[in-house]
């Protein structure tokens, strides 16, 4: 498989709240939960993000209500399973040269 480029941070938690079935608002909910509150999308950039994750097929729709509101849970593909685990590499090995080189926290 090439390598991808690097996620953004907000299609990380993205996908990472996609592991299981969930909808635009709990992707947020689970977001800023994860994050301690610091990163809170944007419907706007959450949307956008859904889209291009569609287009790409890392993540396809799951479930949607019929009902007034159209509610729809979306969750991730093997595709997006691989990008998203080659990013945790990739920040893995950010994380240890960082650690390596100035001699902070353990390797």
């Amino acid at each position: 498989m090439a390598r991808i480029q690097p996620l953004t941070e907000g299609v990380y938690y993205i996908l990472l709240s996609l592991t299981a079935p969930n909808h635009g608002y709990g992707i947020i909910q689970q977001t800023l939960e994860m994050t301690g509150g610091r990163l809170e999308l944007g419907a706007g950039t959450l949307y956008g993000a859904i889209n291009n994750l569609l287009d790409k097929g890392w993540i396809a729709l799951y479930r949607e209500e019929k009902d007034s509101r159209k509610k729809k849970e979306y969750v991730i593909t093997r595709l997006g399973q691989a990008a998203l685990e080659e990013e945790m590499e990739r920040l893995q090995e950010l994380l240890d040269n960082g650690r390596r080189i100035t001699g902070k926290g353990g390797v």
